[in-house]
């Protein structure tokens, strides 16, 4: 591969952590456009290009500088193996096909996750054969996030790992697991890469849980002589579990089931909730969550001070939903002891147009998605 110096007016090359190198310049006069030369050069190029402005004078070239390293696809393999058993345990106890028995302290936590263990062990396909429909249609929605990330991140060669599937027994959480993550291993060079790459994943698994909503919504009915100040509910091993609404879910509520009365999910529909609740807790404009990577790209270093008033909303929300005391919680440890997101390499230049329409993007599907009481007592 011939050298990309003679393309430019004027430009330097980085060395980042995480064997990268990137080489960032003006292009030429003679070869802007670009011109059929630079066109063949960079349709051979190994690794990763993206035009720095809408003007296209600035060019970006991303190469490896080692070898690529081996990936555990075991370890991925057996994550994602138990996250699927898991989860079809959490469908079969929506289905009432089991009924967990509630066990106090760690030791009883324990006692259920090997109690769930010989269930399965006993009769895999009697076991978790009902569990599909809420399970299939939620690893979909996860699966399919996760992927968002990934091609986004390998798109401008950062090197990221697969999906880390984070299994967890059905007698410990309603919907079997604690979603996925992937691991960067490079640095995000500047505002175009991370934005991008935090909004694909928030964009394309919201596509799919808006399918599997519709899809569950269509199967369920409404309770018209129950009176109970929560619009949805689901039933987990015979007891109630009440739901919350976002703007979305409660104009699809009333548009496929009309009526009085709290809405009966059907195990679809529940996989389609959830797949919502969690694109609105990934897409909170906070540290390391996608909606941290989306404000940073939008605003860069404004992202601080805006997620510190995230956190006061959040705050008093947890009056009515602790659930929040404990996200926020949980953010403040993934921020590495801090709201306000990490800098990138360049956090000065700004994302192009089309980056902006994605990033507002992502900003409207969390108004729509937000629950401000998850689970309503």
């Amino acid at each position: 591969m011939r050298s990309p110096d003679r393309f430019f007016a004027i430009h330097r090359t980085l060395t980042l952590p995480g064997d990268r190198a990137v080489t960032d310049g003006v292009v030429a006069d003679a070869h802007r456009g670009p011109s059929p030369e630079l066109a063949e050069f960079l349709a051979a190029w190994p690794g990763a290009w993206y035009w720095g402005d809408d003007a296209r004078s600035r060019l970006v070239l991303v190469e490896g500088t080692a070898p690529a390293r081996p990936e555990r696809w075991l370890w991925h393999g057996a994550l994602l193996l138990a996250t699927v058993v898991s989860t079809l345990g959490a469908g079969a106890v929506l289905a009432g096909a089991w009924r967990p028995i509630p066990h106090a302290g760690f030791g009883g936590a324990i006692l259920s996750l090997l109690e769930f263990i010989a269930w399965v062990w006993a009769n895999p396909t009697r076991a978790l054969l009902p569990g599909v429909p809420f399970a299939v249609p939620l690893l979909a929605i996860l699966l399919v996030h996760e992927l968002g990330h990934y091609v986004a991140a390998r798109r401008y060669a950062i090197d990221v790992s697969p999906p880390y599937f984070l299994p967890v027994p059905p007698s410990w959480s309603p919907i079997g697991n604690l979603g996925a993550f992937l691991r960067i291993r490079s640095a995000v060079y500047d505002r175009r890469q991370l934005l991008d790459v935090g909004a694909s994943g928030p964009v394309a698994g919201f596509v799919v849980a808006l399918a599997v909503l519709i899809w569950g919504l269509s199967h369920s009915f409404r309770l018209a002589g129950l009176e109970v100040d929560a619009p949805a509910m689901i039933l987990l091993a015979g007891r109630p579990l009440f739901l919350g609404e976002s703007l979305l879910v409660g104009w699809l509520d009333q548009w496929l089931v009309p009526g009085v009365g709290p809405v009966l999910l059907s195990p679809a529909a529940f996989a389609g909730w959830v797949g919502m609740f969690v694109t609105a807790l990934n897409l909170l404009p906070l540290s390391q969550l996608d909606g941290g990577h989306v404000l940073y790209g939008l605003a860069g270093r404004r992202q601080a001070m805006l997620s510190l008033l995230v956190v006061a909303v959040l705050l008093v929300l947890a009056r009515q939903a602790p659930v929040w005391y404990l996200w926020i919680g949980l953010t403040f440890v993934i921020g590495g002891g801090r709201w306000a997101h990490e800098a990138v390499v360049v956090p000065e230049r700004p994302v192009l147009r089309a980056g902006r329409w994605l990033g507002w993007c992502c900003l409207v599907i969390f108004a729509l998605t937000f629950v401000p009481v998850p689970f309503p007592s």
